[in-house]
């Protein structure tokens, strides 16, 4: 695969072979990001389970303390007893059926998060085979299935992201923008890695976190040193 000069150019900069401490890497790859928009830095994170098997998924979601940087827009399936609730804290757009048949029907995709409370899922179940291999499927276990929907809007908005094995036992995550800085980004990246290491599941063996890799979305994969880590 051919590079542009600007890869080419950054990825003199980063030592392939070497494990670097998370605070340099993300130095790192903030000053790699050289497109012309505020580039992504995302983690990517090899972790030591079989997600074949249930009990060692790895799934949840965490606020980053310095948000991600990206205006989220929400969806909420809810009742209209809890409508103030989601205008209040900033939702996007908010109802039941008919947002069913929009997304079914018109296929509109125009959101980033849906949330959904309990006594909707009936309804929200229908659109699985959409939202699911989007990653957009309410879940428990994300918070995005939860009585307080007002709450869960606020967090989305503040920054919340959620973090699921893919089926090479990798988790991606955005951890901000490279406008941020390293301070920032180093922030988000060790409040993403310690909810990582907690949601451990008890059926892992050996080695946890294999491998992290950071990078922004043009820049070049800067390998960060993760024996510091627990886990």
């Amino acid at each position: 695969m051919k590079h542009g000069k600007k890869y080419t150019d950054s990825a003199k900069t980063v030592d392939r072979y070497k494990l670097y401490d998370a605070p340099e890497a993300l130095e790192l790859a903030a000053s790699c990001a050289k497109a012309k928009f505020d580039e992504t830095i995302e983690a990517h994170i090899r972790l030591g389970v079989d997600s074949r098997h249930a009990d060692q998924q790895v799934r949840g979601a965490v606020v980053l303390p310095n948000g991600t940087g990206k205006k989220v827009r929400v969806l909420v399936f809810c009742k209209e007893d809890k409508f103030d609730a989601c205008k209040e804290a900033g939702a996007e757009y908010y109802g039941g059926m008919e947002y069913v048949d929009k997304i079914s029907k018109e296929g509109w995709m125009d959101f980033d998060v849906v949330i959904a409370s309990p006594d909707m899922m009936g309804v929200v179940g229908r659109l699985g085979k959409i939202l699911g291999p989007r990653g957009l499927m309410p879940n428990p276990k994300a918070g995005t299935v939860t009585p307080d929907v007002g709450k869960a809007v606020s967090e989305a908005k503040a920054g919340k992201i959620e973090y699921r094995l893919d089926k090479t036992n990798i988790i991606h995550c955005p951890i901000g923008k490279a406008s941020f800085g390293a301070a920032k980004l180093e922030e988000n990246f060790n409040t993403l890695i310690d909810a990582i290491v907690k949601a451990k599941p008890a059926a892992a063996k050996g080695q946890y976190l294999k491998s992290i890799v950071v990078a922004s979305t043009m820049g070049v994969g800067i390998k960060v040193n993760s024996t510091k880590f627990a886990g």
